[in-house]
Formats: C-alpha cells, sequence, structure tokens
C-alpha cells in the first residue's frame, strides 16, 4: 500500500488556519501601548467605570481590544463574552481576562457577523469600536439581533463634531491618512444617529471632549450613554 508522503506544514486533511478578517499588528501594539497609559493620564479608565456601572446579567461586548474594560465590570454581571477580530490584542484580551473578577471569554469574531445566539444577552458593550468596524448599520443590527427585548446597550465613542468647521476636517482625514494609520478609524461616524436607526432607544448620553482643553482633535467628540433595544 503506497505510503503518503507529507510535506511541511498541514495534513493533506488539515485546512490552514484562516486568516483574521482584521489584521493590523502594528497597530494593535501602538494602541496596547498608548491606551494602557491614555487611560490613567486622559481619565479614561474613569469613563470605563461610569459606562459599566450597574450592568449585570450576560454581557457581550465587541471590539475589546487588549481588555481594559475588564476590571471594570461590577461583580453582578455573571458572563462577558469579548469580541475581538485582531489576534495580537485577543491574545493581550485573553491575559486580561484571566485576571479579573468576573468570567470573561475572549473569542475571534467580526461584530458584522456575532458568533453567539440571538436573544442571548442581557446588556451589550460597545466601547470606541465603533469608529473602526467595516459596516456599521450591520454591526449595530447584530447587536440588536443577540440582545433580548428590552435589553441595554452601553456606549463610549468618538464620533461626529457638532461645528461644521471640525466635521469637515472629520471627513477629509476619513478619506486619506486617518483609517490607514488608526486601523480603520472613522471620526466622522454619528453613533447616536446609527445607534437609533438599528432600533434602539436612546435612553441617556452625555456629550464631551477628550482633552476637555486645548486643541481639538478629530477623534476628541465623545458621547457615553446607554440605549434599550426595541422592536
Amino acid at each position: 500500500m503506497p505510503t503518503l508522503r507529507r510535506t511541511r506544514g498541514h495534513s493533506p486533511s488539515t485546512p490552514p488556519p484562516p486568516r483574521d478578517l482584521v489584521h493590523h499588528p502594528l497597530f494593535a501594539r501602538f494602541y496596547a501601548r498608548v491606551g494602557t497609559s491614555a487611560d490613567t493620564r486622559a481619565g479614561i479608565a474613569a469613563l470605563r467605570r461610569e459606562l459599566l456601572h450597574g450592568v449585570s446579567g450576560r454581557v457581550v461586548e465587541i471590539g475589546a481590544g487588549n481588555g481594559l474594560n475588564f476590571p471594570h465590570y461590577p461583580r453582578a454581571v455573571s458572563e462577558v463574552v469579548a469580541v475581538e477580530p485582531e489576534r495580537s490584542l485577543r491574545r493581550l484580551a485573553t491575559a486580561a481576562a484571566q485576571r479579573c473578577e468576573v468570567p470573561v471569554d475572549v473569542v475571534p469574531g467580526a461584530a458584522e457577523a456575532l458568533p453567539v445566539k440571538s436573544e442571548a444577552f442581557d446588556a451589550a458593550v460597545a466601547s470606541l469600536v465603533l469608529c473602526t468596524v467595516r459596516d456599521l448599520p450591520r454591526s449595530l443590527a447584530e447587536l440588536h439581533r443577540v440582545l433580548r427585548p428590552d435589553a441595554e446597550l452601553r456606549f463610549f465613542e468618538h464620533g461626529l463634531a457638532p461645528g461644521p468647521g471640525m466635521a469637515a476636517v472629520q471627513r477629509a482625514v476619513d478619506r486619506t491618512v486617518w483609517p490607514r494609520l488608526f486601523g480603520g478609524c472613522h471620526t466622522a461616524r454619528d453613533p447616536l444617529a446609527a445607534i437609533e436607526a438599528a432600533g434602539f432607544r436612546i435612553v441617556s448620553h452625555r456629550s464631551f471632549r477628550i482633552p476637555e482643553r486645548g486643541p481639538a482633535l478629530p477623534s476628541s467628540y465623545c458621547v457615553l450613554g446607554s440605549a434599550r433595544r426595541v422592536d
């Protein structure tokens, strides 16, 4: 009986691992380093605590990054399913999950096709991620799908500036260098309008700038709040 010659790599019956839908290794290293320091220097850690205050039950978080939200989940949370498409950040998030006081399961996947069942979660979290998803309406439709009726979406995002001057700058940089430099980030998206269009009712929100004083960046205009799924 002839024997099969094995070649280097995978056996004939084992397909190669799929390529990640999101692959930004240089930006991932930059984000992991800068994000951690910004949490302290720019007060973002306090905003994460505000974002997650009072969350309970089973939670899905999209674009978990390197897990900077994890330490701020209240003990009333029974489980967090943290979806992160970028391999380097996912590896860091997995390490962060092991130090968390609540159960966190870090899984690969994209916001546009969440690898979870419909109406399976009590809350969803979108934190500085809606700017980077490839298809914003589809990503929010997925969050609507996986949440139980009347469940809550917590969001902390940056987006479109209120003034026409900076809004024009945002649109210009979005068409040119900004997405390439910052992992697909777009600064001129309107998260509140997109959330409402996806079938959510805005319950509360507040707008602010980061940094509060000094020159503004295209990414300085932020909103933090909550919305509920409506049918």
